[in-house]
């Protein structure tokens, strides 16, 4: 059996141990979870002299070192971090050097060359001070935004007038609760300069993709719609006409716009719409909202729906209106498919890189081109007929070219809610039995005239003879009035 008294009093004399360290090796970086070897002497852990803020410490075992000399590490920069120096790589020993310098106070060589310093704001890694970011310039993009808000508010101050003189022929005839309908869109689609104007995220994508889809639906199915009731109007060749009130067409409308806030309502909630970084042409990184397959689906559904309101507005291109609204609409509406495929062609093949100001820059071309001349297009010569004093007068071209009333209520598709007067509603019929009436009176005449050879015609009537004045011939042989219509008569 062992014995500790025993040992102790063969030792008593003289003790020697000897332990055998050759094997290990000092670290003096941070403990790794995961060390690669099992030989380092933990004592010397966090010795070194990196800055842990900026930099961190990686151990650098050599051959040609002693395992023991101190100093056997590197100072690597952090990510987000850089240094003029060395390339961000700094021997230990030197550090350890700088250090006791700066301990001494005999050099500041430690903070100056061995601190790595901050990339520019939104670098992840850097070699330099060079910006990462694109840059916002904000006194230009305030300048556009205020101008899309004074759009804003000339929307709704010119609904305040339409409403103010909704009783006047120029607006009356034009369907008034439309036009609102298409103020109200094109407020909707300024609005979208608001939305795009900050550094982009989450919410400001999500009032983008509502502003833009929405506020185009709103005016542009208003607009089509009217144009839609012109169609079905002029297409049909009878003296009664189609007519669609506004109820009618509402309820037309209230469907596509249903779709419309339930497919945005859908995209919202399943796949919310967020903000990524993309690079322009000069490496600088910015936000942009994704672009996904729901953009895609909408683009291409929005396509569609522009090539139907064009081939409605060339079915109508013949088409004779009082105040010449459904050509006017026509233009607006071919205007906004133009405009439409020329920001994309822009945004794809001509800018696909570009910065954040000049896709602002085209964002707001792109409203003021569409919205602004729509309603340059739609409103500006109403208001300038009242301005005028005309506003509660007739068009007279119109009429010249046959334009009657009931045509255009019908035919601009701009049936009044209120019951019209008796004139308004019958002006039509009684065109027609007037017609009747003349052509009735004449077969007659006609009919007397062949049939009783004892009258005489008159001298210098119908039924007289240039070269035989008292000489009775019939109109059928000589001048076949019976073939010409009453209005020739």
């Amino acid at each position: 059996m062992f014995s500790f008294e025993k040992v102790n009093k063969k030792i008593k004399g003289f003790l020697s141990l000897d332990v055998d360290i050759s094997h290990l090796e000092v670290d003096q970086c941070e403990a790794q979870i995961h060390s690669s070897s099992s030989n380092t002497m933990t004592v010397f852990h966090g010795s070194h002299k990196c800055d842990n803020i900026t930099s961190e410490c990686l151990t650098k075992f050599s051959i040609y070192t002693s395992p023991w000399s101190r100093g056997r590490y590197q100072c690597h920069c952090r990510k987000g971090f850089y240094s003029p120096y060395h390339d961000g790589v700094f021997n230990g020993s030197l550090v350890e050097v700088a250090w006791e310098e700066k301990l001494e106070n005999a050099s500041d060589s430690w903070n100056a060359i061995f601190q790595c310093r901050k990339c520019a704001p939104g670098c992840h890694s850097c070699i330099d001070s060079s910006p990462c970011l694109a840059t916002y310039h904000w006194p230009f993009r305030i300048t556009l935004l205020s101008v899309s808000v004074v759009c804003v508010f000339f929307t709704v101050i010119l609904n305040c007038y339409m409403f103010k003189h909704r009783k006047l022929k120029v607006f009356k005839v034009a369907s008034p609760i439309f036009l609102s309908i298409t103020l109200l869109g094109c407020a909707t689609m300024y609005l979208e300069m608001a939305a795009i104007f900050p550094v982009l995220d989450m919410y400001s994508c999500i009032a983008t993709k509502w502003s833009r889809h929405l506020g185009f639906c709103v005016t542009y199915t208003a607009l089509l719609m009217k144009t839609w009731r012109v169609s079905l109007t002029y297409r049909v060749k009878s003296a009664h006409k189609v007519k669609l009130t506004d109820k009618q067409l509402l309820q037309w409308m209230v469907p596509i716009l249903l779709v419309m806030l339930i497919y945005l309502g859908t995209w919202t909630l399943s796949d919310t719409p967020t903000a990524e970084e993309i690079v322009d042409n000069d490496g600088l990184r910015f936000k942009q909202c994704t672009y996904n397959w729901w953009d895609h689906s909408l683009a291409i559904g929005e396509v569609l729906f522009l090539a139907w309101g064009i081939r409605v507005c060339y079915n109508v291109r013949n088409a004779e209106s009082l105040y010449n609204e459904a050509r006017l609409i026509s233009y607006a509406i071919y205007n906004i498919a133009l405009v439409n495929i020329m920001m994309i062609a822009f945004h794809l093949f001509i800018f696909p890189k570009a910065g954040p100001d000049i896709k602002y820059f085209l964002g707001f071309v792109r409203t003021q081109l569409s919205t602004t001349t729509t309603i340059a297009l739609v409103f500006g010569p109403k208001v300038i007929r009242v301005l005028k004093g005309q506003g509660d007068q007739w068009d007279n071209r119109a009429r010249s070219r046959g334009v009657t009333a009931s045509f255009s209520l019908n035919g601009i598709g701009l049936v009044p809610e209120e019951a019209p007067d008796l004139y308004q509603e019958n002006e039509e019929l009684k065109e027609e039995i007037q017609k009747l009436a003349a052509q009735i009176e004449f077969m007659k005449i006609v009919h007397m005239e062949m049939n009783n050879r004892h009258i005489k015609p008159k001298a210098g009537g119908y039924f007289t003879s240039l070269n035989a004045p008292m000489v009775v011939h019939s109109p059928l042989s000589k001048h076949g009035l019976l073939n010409k219509p009453p209005e020739e008569l």
